[in-house]
């Protein structure tokens, strides 16, 4: 079965081993220095930089079509042979605002609320970046309810970082 792991950057070597992950999002800062780990190949691991914000900020760049495009192009390329990991610093906005977009995108028959859902049940502090959402809600036709359904489980439980989970695809 075709899994989909998310966890923080401190966490990245060991959910990469743990799980034999074949396929690596990295969601970082403009300009961060993030190690591919070198059980990942070159052409299996994207890395997309953007800040975790939702409004325009000074020396910031917040999410945009491209940076959601590219992460629903490489997943929808993901031969989905071994797991997939996604992740940012925290494990809790970037990668989480992806994980759910993936899902979506993935699997087009699952409801939205239910991904939330599953979401929050197994990651209690994730808070999905809410601009990474509201794109792939439009890019995928979602007509709102992607964003509706992340609005609905709320803000997660404050934390440092998030502990890494699993969403599975089938």
């Amino acid at each position: 079965m075709p899994t989909l792991h998310v966890c923080p950057l401190s966490r990245l070597r060991d959910t990469i081993a743990a799980h034999r992950a074949g396929h690596l999002v990295t969601l970082a800062t403009l300009g961060s220095a993030v190690e591919r780990p070198a059980a990942i190949r070159p052409e299996h691991h994207l890395r997309v930089g953007f800040s975790d914000i939702v409004a325009p900020l000074e020396g910031h760049l917040p999410p945009g079509e491209a940076h959601v495009r590219a992460v629903l192009d490489f997943v929808a390329a993901w031969p989905r042979e071994r797991p997939l990991v996604i992740h940012c610093y925290a494990g809790i906005s970037r990668s989480t605002a992806a994980a759910y977009a993936a899902v979506c995108a993935l699997r087009p028959d699952r409801d939205e609320a239910d991904v939330a859902r599953e979401l929050r049940q197994r990651a209690p502090s994730a808070t999905p970046n809410r601009l990474f959402v509201e794109i792939a809600d439009r890019l995928l036709g979602r007509e709102g309810r992607m964003s509706a359904a992340i609005a609905g489980i709320g803000r997660g439980a404050e934390a440092f970082e998030g502990t890494p989970f699993q969403l599975d695809l089938e």
